[in-house]
């Protein structure tokens, strides 16, 4: 193992043990006012971005943004060339910032925030900052490794890069393969049974790739269920209707989080420590963004919260 993966191991180690963790989370979620929770919040990592937040969307995006950073720090202590595992482990970022460009429904939008600076971590944001409009976005994501989405409509554009997330981790991050078969199966459930949506034919065959041929083309939600490969099977488990897929999401968040810790646990410096970091400050970050809206909503923690803490 070179120096560069042992640096970034103690280094990713070293990011986890100074994350607030489930605790901490629900005291912010059970604090009575976004305020307080604020303030609780000012004693974690997440300072760095969120002492300036006004509101519950900035302080999610503070969230959000702190992980990133450690995400671009973590890839600077990496060995060359070790900063693409992290690459597709961060295309959410990505995708955060095209959905700040595209316009809202009915043409409502609100100012756009500043974009996410991505920095290594980039897949082509650059180019895509540049499309002035969504039929040149297509094609600044059709000639990268996104590949073409489908379509130029918000939805085809967003569920195509989300789609090329899942298959572009499982490609390159085998150690989270799980969580992208995952993440797909989660995805294409909810376009063909939440939303009733046919998935455009470059998400298909990303599906198809990662869940097999059959459930893509399922025509019931029971029968996207009995031709899922067991690889992925398991976020299902017991969710018998596409209403209680929050249910799944749940459990594929609780996964990531115990994967990841395993990894750590594991004692080795190298490529799988890394990612298991990633994965635990992942489930972090979205634990206490969920803990910030209980506050904002007078401190009562959903049904959904306390699943996961």
């Amino acid at each position: 193992m070179s120096a560069g993966w042992v640096a970034g191991a103690v280094r990713a180690k070293a990011l986890v043990g100074r994350y607030p963790g489930a605790g901490a989370a629900r005291e912010i979620a059970r604090a009575p006012t976004l305020d307080d929770a604020l303030r609780r919040l000012a004693t974690t990592p997440y300072a760095r971005y969120a002492r300036t937040a006004t509101g519950l969307p900035q302080a999610q995006r503070a969230v959000a943004a702190t992980v990133l950073w450690h995400l671009r720090v973590l890839a600077g202590w990496l060995p060359p060339g070790g900063a693409r595992l992290l690459v597709p482990l961060a295309a959410g970022f990505e995708i955060a910032n095209v959905v700040a460009r595209l316009p809202a429904p009915e043409g409502r939008r609100a100012k756009a925030p500043e974009p996410y600076r991505l920095g290594a971590l980039e897949t082509a944001w650059r180019s895509l900052e540049r499309a002035g409009t969504p039929a040149e976005l297509r094609a600044a994501l059709t000639a990268s490794p996104w590949g073409d989405p489908g379509g130029d409509t918000p939805w085809a554009l967003l569920t195509g890069m989300r789609m090329a997330a899942a298959r572009r981790t499982a490609v390159a991050v085998p150690s989270a393969r799980r969580w992208a078969r995952g993440r797909a199966l989660l995805l294409a459930a909810r376009e063909l049974f939440v939303h009733h949506r046919s998935l455009p034919e470059p998400v298909r065959r990303d599906a198809a790739r990662l869940l097999g041929p059959r459930a893509p083309a399922a025509a019931s939600y029971q029968e996207f269920r009995e031709h899922l490969p067991s690889a992925a099977g398991w976020v299902l488990a017991d969710v018998e209707e596409p209403g209680e897929l929050w249910r799944a999401e749940v459990r594929w968040w609780l996964t990531m989080q115990s994967d990841g810790a395993a990894m750590l646990r594991e004692g080795r410096y190298g490529p799988r420590a890394v990612v298991g970091a990633v994965a635990v400050l992942s489930v972090d970050a979205w634990r206490v963004r969920a803990a910030l809206e209980s506050a904002a909503r007078g401190g009562r923690p959903g049904e959904a919260f306390d699943a996961l803490v």
